[in-house]
């Protein structure tokens, strides 16, 4: 959800997670302002993030790539709150 005041997880919508995104969907910048989110949200470098599918669309793909098995599950984690809107 691009233009939004603040950029935050904003709970499941259908099996996908929201995110508001404080940036205008205009040159990249909601792809570029979800990629900064993602990398900060799971605690990872902007490079570890790859956008699959959904470049010019509201419905994105994400790849995050974990140091970890631990680590994905931390974030698998995070997720499943957000997804329930726990946090």
């Amino acid at each position: 959800m691009p233009g939004a005041r603040s950029t935050e997880a904003a709970g499941a919508h259908g099996d996908a997670l929201r995110v508001r995104l404080a940036a205008p969907p205009v040159d990249g910048k909601a792809n570029a302002e979800l990629t900064r989110w993602a990398a900060g949200a799971f605690g990872v470098a902007r490079s570890r993030i790859e956008l699959l599918r959904g470049a010019s669309g509201r419905t994105k793909l994400l790849a995050v790539q974990f140091d970890t098995p631990q680590a994905l599950e931390q974030a698998s984690q995070q997720v499943a709150r957000w997804m329930n809107g726990s946090e």
